[in-house]
């Protein structure tokens, strides 16, 4: 089994090493790393592990965070395929593709691609705004009316705000949003549980977008 983790870590010769030890340590595999910010002092890194069937979360935290200067941020499920040119795969898949199969194949291959745990494209409609085009796990509950469309440029949305609906509290779902194709539409990014959308995240997914509009625009 899979999980993702994310961490934040002194950024410090010796500390990367130290923590896959430690993970090597109560059996988990480092598959893949991924350094999605660094600062001053400082590295958020995501981190795909595989451990055996029946570990329990709990122990990966723990050895992470046996570590001096790392902090587990988030631990999920990891089912994604692994690969070094996810962005560039999608954007091959959606010039190949005709019509509106293209926004389709942008929600479908997003959450891999972005690690999220649902995409959808939203746009106006009659009652609000609603889901033009979803991926397999994204939730159908309508929308209704959005304080935040139009968006103008990569945005992560408040989670506690009036519009969004019952459920996705519930699970304490964290959301981004961007604007593609019309100025009208958005794709809607969606992580159950979190974490939330770092601003170097939110950069990349304005890349994609603007890259994917413009795909759009000269089909």
């Amino acid at each position: 089994m899979s999980y993702l983790l994310r961490v934040y870590l002194q950024d410090r010769p010796g500390s990367l090493g130290l923590l896959a030890v430690s993970l090597g340590s109560v059996g988990a595999d480092i598959l893949s790393l991924d350094v999605v910010e660094r600062g001053e002092g400082y590295a958020v890194d995501d981190i795909v592990v595989e451990v055996a069937r029946g570990s329990l979360p709990d122990t990966l935290i723990t050895a992470a965070e046996n570590i001096d200067g790392v902090r587990v941020d988030s631990i999920r499920p990891y089912t994604g395929v692994l690969e070094t040119h996810r962005e560039l795969e999608l954007v091959d898949e959606i010039a190949r593709a005709t019509g509106a199969a293209r926004m389709q194949v942008l929600v479908d291959l997003a959450p891999r691609v972005l690690r999220v745990s649902w995409a959808m494209v939203v746009g106006p409609g009659a009652g609000g705004v609603v889901q033009l085009f979803g991926s397999s796990s994204a939730p159908e509950t309508p929308l209704g009316d959005v304080d935040w469309l139009p968006v103008t440029e990569p945005v992560q949305l408040d989670p506690d705000a009036p519009w969004v609906p019952e459920p996705w509290r519930d699970i304490d779902t964290r959301m981004a949003a961007a604007p593609i194709g019309a100025a009208s539409k958005a794709l809607l990014l969606g992580r159950s549980g979190g974490p939330d959308f770092r601003p170097s995240e939110l950069a990349r997914v304005g890349y994609l977008t603007r890259i994917v509009t413009t795909v759009l625009a000269t089909s």
